[in-house]
Formats: structure tokens, C-alpha cells, sequence
């Protein structure tokens, strides 16, 4: 069953944890085919040493052969806009695709214009604005979880589950009762008896 792709993004340092349940029951449960985008075909290696090689060159990498692009966080974010990745994201919004970004990855939707017209969250209410001096959402920043507003899904460095959830609200809205068994399961930790 093939019901879509994702589109990962990883440069060296990107935090493995952030995406990876989202990436195993988008594959597993809902049937989608998961590729890595990258900066360079060459290898790279994760916070937590995992070494992966791109599937696509960023360049490679289209918004109509996909349903969505996870940005997973790492500290790469936070030393500056990567002009590439800011294109690239604004090229996936004005083709109506979901972009989902959490923990520092949400600064790369700053650069890209998104958050200031979208509700949305990070890594508390004045992160964004200390690394992206041009951003203007403030007034749309939400103290929660995770967050979605039309394609653009947001989440804290402390969410991972809650950022699968909405990913799969976006892509799967019909498995609302699994969805919520998910996200009852993973963000609680306890199983029925």
C-alpha cells in the first residue's frame, strides 16, 4: 500500500529522535513511503551519530512528487539561514503542500515567511525572534505542543509524539480514532490493562 511520500530533511547534527515515530507509522500504519532530502548526496550524521545517506539532493527533491517535507530541529537552525532551505520550503508552500517543522527546525519557517501569518509554536515565545530578526508572527505564537494551521505544522523541542499526531491529522485526517489512540498511547506512556 502506498498512499503518498514524505520528504525528510537531514543535514549533519538534525535531531534524529524529533521525526522518527512519525516516519515509522507513516510508513508502517498509514502506508506512506518515507525519502531523505539533503544539502549534499554525501553522507551525514545526526545528533545521535546515526550516518545517513540522502535519498535526494535538495535540488532533486519536487513538491509535486510528494505530500509533505519534515524539517526535524538540531543546533545546524540556529547558526543561521540556510538561503537553499528557506527556497525550498517557500517552493513546497505556494504549491499547497504541508511543511512540518519542529524544535530549532521551526526557524528555517521563520526564514521562509510562514509563521508570520500561520498560528504556530517552538522552543518558547521569544526563540524565534532571537534568531529571526524579520520575523512577525509573535502575535501567533501559541504555548502548546504542537500546532497546525492550514499546511504548516509546528512543534517544541518536547513534543515528538504530539508532532506525529498532527502530522498524521494532516495526511490521514479519516483516522481520526486512530490518530487519538496514538497520541493517547505515546504521549502518556501506559497501555490498557
Amino acid at each position: 500500500m502506498d498512499n503518498g511520500t514524505a520528504y525528510v530533511f537531514v543535514l549533519d547534527g538534525f535531531a534524529d529522535w524529533e521525526p522518527a515515530s512519525a516516519l515509522a507509522e507513516l510508513r508502517r500504519t498509514f502506508g506512506f513511503s518515507i525519502q531523505t532530502v539533503g544539502l549534499t548526496r554525501n553522507i551525514v550524521t545526526s545528533m545521535g551519530g546515526m550516518r545517513v545517506l540522502p535519498d535526494l539532493h535538495i535540488s532533486e527533491a519536487k513538491s509535486d512528487l510528494t505530500n509533505i517535507l519534515i524539517l526535524p530541529g538540531g543546533d545546524t537552525w540556529m547558526r543561521g539561514e540556510i538561503e537553499e532551505v528557506t527556497s525550498f520550503i517557500k517552493a513546497f508552500a505556494e504549491a499547497g503542500k504541508s511543511v512540518a517543522a519542529i524544535c530549532a527546525a521551526t526557524l528555517s519557517l521563520a526564514h521562509a515567511g510562514l509563521l508570520d501569518n500561520h498560528r504556530h509554536t517552538s522552543n518558547g515565545n521569544g526563540f524565534i525572534a532571537k534568531y529571526v530578526p524579520e520575523y512577525r508572527g509573535q502575535g501567533l505564537y501559541q504555548r502548546v505542543r504542537a500546532v497546525t494551521d492550514g499546511n504548516v505544522i509546528t512543534a517544541n523541542g518536547l513534543a515528538p509524539f504530539s508532532f506525529a499526531a498532527e502530522i498524521f491529522r494532516n495526511l490521514a485526517p479519516d483516522r481520526e480514532n486512530d490518530i487519538a489512540t496514538y497520541e493517547a498511547l505515546y504521549s502518556h506512556g501506559l497501555l490498557d490493562e
